[in-house]
């Protein structure tokens, strides 16, 4: 939930008349592209499970106006599968700014040693990924759905980057079901939305998915074999749904970072208000509820001059991102 929305919900006045500006603002395109790579099915009826999470991400990706590759579908040179990957990722790290946001839908393997994502013909592994995402300059938000997915997550992860897995590591090799709760939470789903924004975050859609992915082993009674994890904060130390409340994290090692702060900022699908600002202006905003955030853990060491004061500034600074 944007922290302007917040604000105004609870009467700060300072915040209110900016949604009188926010409505009458024109929309405005997004620096974001999305590359969806489907994996091998191996049995016709995965194959059409990862089609049609496919066509839900190509159909998000549409309303938000997003560039969309598709890399798994075509009908000749099938072992080409993993040429194609490097090919599109040593493209999309051209550019120096916007979001990049790579998904993988499919099966995964470890054989003890090394992690896999099974494509038709040579596999992806964790090293080639973070050897083509290296040059990447733009921001990373990478979905990995499949099994032993989790393998992938400490070798991807660093600054600037939020990670999802399905499973919590590579030993956890069973098919894995949180892609089919995931695909249609990001694309706006009304249930997923916790904070009632009108938009879905990444972390909604994970926690959304993980939530479903329990119930369905509980109402099965069948024991779990994949638990999600999402990392945003760079420490390659993924953090488990049962952690946050809402969409807060309950705690946090003594001086670590917790995740999530960052997953939450990132919407495929924006809000009517929200597409009415710019990349820029939702990155400054973005910048600054993180200094919010910050300011707000500092309360117990300062006074409330001090507090107040800053808390001020930066409010004026977040209306002023609006105007």
């Amino acid at each position: 939930m944007s922290l302007a929305r917040a604000l105004l919900g609870r009467g700060i006045g300072i915040i209110a008349p900016l949604w009188l500006i926010i409505a009458a603002a024109p929309l405005h395109s997004r620096d974001l592209e999305v590359i969806f790579i489907q994996g091998a099915a191996g049995e016709d009826e995965y194959a059409g499970i990862f089609q049609k999470q496919a066509d839900a991400w190509r159909e998000a990706v549409a309303k938000a106006g997003a560039a969309f590759t598709l890399i798994g579908q075509t009908s000749g040179g099938k072992d080409a599968d993993l040429a194609e990957v490097e090919s599109a990722l040593k493209k999309a790290a051209q550019p120096a700014a916007g979001q990049l946001w790579l998904v993988l839908c499919g099966h995964g393997t470890h054989d003890g040693r090394e992690a896999k994502f099974n494509l038709r013909g040579p596999d992806l592994t964790p090293a080639l990924l973070a050897q083509w995402l290296a040059p990447l300059k733009r921001e990373l938000v990478l979905i990995h759905t499949g099994s032993a997915s989790g393998a992938f997550l400490k070798p991807l992860a660093g600054p600037r980057r939020t990670i999802v897995t399905a499973t919590k590591g590579g030993d956890e090799v069973f098919y894995a079901r949180f892609g089919e709760h995931f695909a249609p939470a990001i694309a706006g789903l009304p249930e997923a939305d916790l904070d009632q924004d009108r938009q879905v975050s990444v972390l909604e859609a994970f926690l959304h998915a993980c939530k479903n992915v329990a119930e369905f082993y509980q109402n099965e009674d069948r024991l779990a074999t994949e638990h999600a994890l999402i990392e945003d904060n760079g420490d390659g130390t993924g953090t488990r749904s049962e952690v946050f409340e809402g969409t807060r994290p309950k705690s946090a090692p003594e001086g670590a970072r917790p995740d999530g702060a960052r997953a939450a900022q990132l919407v495929l699908v924006l809000s009517d208000e929200e597409a009415r600002l710019t990349d820029a202006q939702r990155a400054a905003r973005d910048t600054l509820e993180q200094q919010l955030e910050a300011h707000k853990d500092k309360r117990p060491t300062l006074s409330d001059d001090a507090y107040f004061t800053e808390l001020e500034k930066l409010l004026r600074a977040l209306a002023e991102v609006y105007h």
